[in-house]
């Protein structure tokens, strides 16, 4: 099992024949994604030749998802054009648009957001500035390496993309159901809390690896989460504990205003809901593999 995407899966890609779209949907038909087709509005009606795979362009969301049954998107569109792009994808009803775009202004991210509200959320939005989502040996929508795990019972939910990566590498004995790598700006479509719903439903994902960063409170708001309606083991690692203070860091979400956002704030969150934090990756990821080993065969 996974969440959110899986074999079934029907890929399009919003700016396949960009350099960035060309070089990751190359990436993503080697990892054995179903990627189906793309949109450029200057370039529909051509097609695209990646390895041998002939992949079709369209010149709107809907008309690739009429032609090829696609349910998922992924963005690899400029900044400037991101919000454009997504919209349209919202409009298209797909079921599932991942923008992996960075850069884009909060205020067109937030209005996209909004507009999904609006349209009745029919579309699951993951990003934007996110690796993507991965389901090791079934599918991967997105730029996170799919050669450093396979698949197995772990759940993993994340700001940060190459913490993403190293938990998945960390955790390969094991594998994972799904990783999302939901991005660390200030708005964005997938929380921490939606991840966990749907690893708490998946009958598969056995326990979840929750990677937080400082700044916001959504990672206190998961701990509440958490401690009311998951029942699996959680283990989280919170990024930042040696950030200097009033320094701003890595991402756009990362803003800590007083003593709320600490990285000291959301480790006693966490740990008061029952979740174990690590100090680091690599002790997180002992961590998870204790939790493991205790659990039921």
């Amino acid at each position: 099992m996974a969440i959110f995407l899986n074999e079934n899966s029907r890929i399009i890609v919003q700016g396949m024949t960009g350099a960035e779209g060309m070089k990751h949907t190359t990436r993503m038909l080697k990892s054995g994604s179903n990627i189906v087709g793309g949109v450029n509005p200057r370039k529909a009606g051509e097609t695209v030749e990646i390895d041998g795979t002939s992949l079709p362009v369209f010149g709107t969301v809907a008309e690739a998802m009429a032609a090829t049954g696609a349910n998922v998107s992924v963005i690899f569109v400029p900044p400037a054009f991101a919000k454009a792009a997504i919209v349209e994808a919202i409009d298209a009803e797909i079921g599932l648009a991942v923008a992996i775009t960075e850069g884009i202004p909060v205020h067109d991210s937030a209005a996209a957001w909004a507009y999904n509200v609006a349209k009745g959320q029919k579309t699951r939005l993951i990003g934007p500035n996110c690796p993507g989502i991965i389901s090791p040996g079934k599918s991967n929508a997105g730029i996170t390496p799919s050669d450093i795990t396979g698949p197995g019972p772990i759940g993993l939910v994340s700001k940060s993309g190459t913490l993403t990566y190293q938990m998945m590498f960390e955790l390969r004995d094991i594998g994972m159901s799904t990783a999302i790598g939901i991005g660390g700006d200030p708005v964005i479509g997938t929380t921490h809390i939606d991840a966990l719903a749907a690893f708490e439903a998946d009958p598969e994902t056995k326990a979840i690896v929750l990677i937080g960063e400082i700044g916001g409170d959504s990672e206190e708001k998961a701990a509440e989460y958490i401690k009311k309606h998951v029942t699996k083991p959680v283990v989280a690692y919170v990024a930042g504990f040696t950030a200097p203070e009033g320094k701003t860091m890595g991402h756009a979400g990362a803003i800590v205003s007083g003593s709320a956002g600490t990285a000291q704030a959301k480790k006693e969150a966490f740990e008061a809901a029952g979740v174990k934090v690590g100090k680091t990756p690599s002790e997180t990821a002992a961590l998870m593999r204790e939790v493991y080993k205790s659990l039921p065969a």
